[in-house]
């Protein structure tokens, strides 16, 4: 069993990409059990120097779009993710959505709440 969880989220340019980089934020501000992922970092890392740091914890991918690139990076680097959480598959359907990608507004703000319970339920099942 592990002792923390590693959260990655997008890096992406759209208000869910902002919504899923603010949740993995508030998610680890809440819970001592968890670091965060820079995915940038990550990505650019082509000589493998992270490779090590990204085999320590399990990681959830947290994507913002279908593209699902949290998951394709990871891929990527021989990395297989405990979880993933797809904010817009969480958040299809529901009556608040996120329309900025540099500001939340009190509706992405509540994007951003449903996604870290989506988010600590996630870690439950892990840990």
């Amino acid at each position: 069993m592990a002792d923390k969880i590693a959260l990655a989220p997008c890096n992406g340019m759209s208000p869910n990409g902002l919504v899923s980089r603010v949740a993995v934020g508030d998610c680890r501000n809440e819970n001592e059990n968890v670091i965060s992922i820079c995915m940038g970092s990550t990505s650019a890392d082509i000589e493998g120097r992270n490779d090590g740091m990204l085999r320590i914890y399990p990681i959830v991918a947290v994507n913002g779009c279908p593209n699902s690139c949290v998951n394709k990076i990871l891929k990527n680097k021989g990395i297989d993710v405990a979880g993933t959480v797809a904010v817009n598959e969480v958040l299809d359907g529901l009556e608040v959505s996120a329309r900025d990608s540099f500001r939340l507004d009190s509706e992405a703000e509540e994007c951003v709440k449903i996604i870290t319970e989506e988010l600590n339920k996630t870690i439950g099942k892990i840990l």
